[in-house]
C-alpha cells in the first residue's frame, strides 16, 4: 500500500486499524488450519506408503497364482472358471470434511454375505492356485479401496495446503505490512497536522496580545495626552 493511495484521515486510521486487527486474526487461524493440515497430510501419507505396499504385494500373489493356475489349466477351463461370477462388489462414495476439505469416505458392500461367493466355479477341474489368486484379489480388495481413497484424500488436502499457504504468506508479507505502513503514515501525517495547527495557533495568540498590547499602549497615550 503505497503512501500517496492512502487518504490520511482519522476515519481512513481506523479503518486501516480494523482491518489490521482482522488481518493478524485471520493470518493466525490460517497458520493453524495450515500446521493441522500438514499433519493430517502426513499421516494420510504414511498409511498411503503402507497400503501401496500391501496392495502391490497382494496384486503380485495374485498373479503369480494365475500364471501357475494358467499352466495347471487348459485356458478354455480357465476362461469357463471365471466367465460367470457369482459376487459382485458395490462400492458407494461418499464425502466427510476435514479442515473446510471434502475428502471421499468410500463404502463397499457386496451381493452376498457367503465369503465362499467369491468363487465362482467348481473346485473338482480347477486348481488350487486359482483358489489361492481368487482369494489373494479379494482379500487385497478393501485395502485397494482405501488406497483409492487415501490418495485422493492426499491430492484434495494437498490442493487445500498450497492454497492456504498462499494466503498467509500474502497475508504476512504483503497486506499486514501494507496496512501497518498505511498506519504508521497516517499517524505521522496527523501528528504533523496537529503540530502545525500548533504553531499556527500558537502565532495568532501572539498577534493577538500584540494588537491587545498595542491597543491598550494607544488608549493610555491618548488618556495622558487628554489630562494634559
Amino acid at each position: 500500500m503505497a503512501a500517496t493511495q492512502v487518504q490520511p484521515t482519522r476515519m481512513e486510521l481506523t479503518r486501516l486499524k480494523k482491518k489490521l486487527v482482522t488481518a493478524v486474526k485471520g493470518h493466525r487461524l490460517l497458520k493453524d488450519k495450515r500446521d493441522e493440515l500438514m499433519r493430517q497430510f502426513l499421516e494420510l501419507v504414511r498409511e498411503d506408503m503402507d497400503l501401496r505396499l500391501k496392495v502391490e504385494k497382494g496384486i503380485r500373489d495374485a498373479n503369480s497364482n494365475f500364471v501357475l493356475a494358467k499352466a495347471a489349466m487348459s485356458e478354455q477351463t480357465l476362461r469357463e472358471a471365471l466367465i460367470a461370477q457369482k459376487q459382485e462388489v458395490y462400492v458407494e462414495a461418499a464425502y466427510k470434511n476435514v479442515m473446510s476439505v471434502d475428502v471421499p469416505a468410500f463404502t463397499a458392500t457386496t451381493r452376498t454375505a457367503d465369503a465362499n461367493d467369491i468363487y465362482s466355479y467348481g473346485f473338482a477341474f480347477t486348481s488350487g492356485d486359482l483358489d489361492g489368486a481368487v482369494k489373494s484379489l479379494s482379500d487385497i480388495l478393501p485395502d485397494m479401496i482405501r488406497l483409492a481413497e487415501v490418495e485422493k484424500s492426499c491430492q484434495l488436502m494437498a490442493q487445500e495446503i498450497e492454497k492456504t499457504r498462499r494466503r498467509v504468506n500474502a497475508l504476512e508479507h504483503v497486506i499486514i505490512p501494507e496496512t501497518r505502513e498505511g498506519i504508521r503514515y497516517i499517524t505521522m501525517k496527523l501528528d504533523e497536522n496537529e503540530r502545525s495547527t500548533q504553531v499556527r495557533l500558537m502565532k495568532v495568540k501572539d498577534m493577538v496580545l500584540n494588537d491587545a498590547h498595542d491597543y491598550t499602549g494607544k488608549k493610555k497615550q491618548r488618556s495622558e495626552e487628554a489630562g494634559a
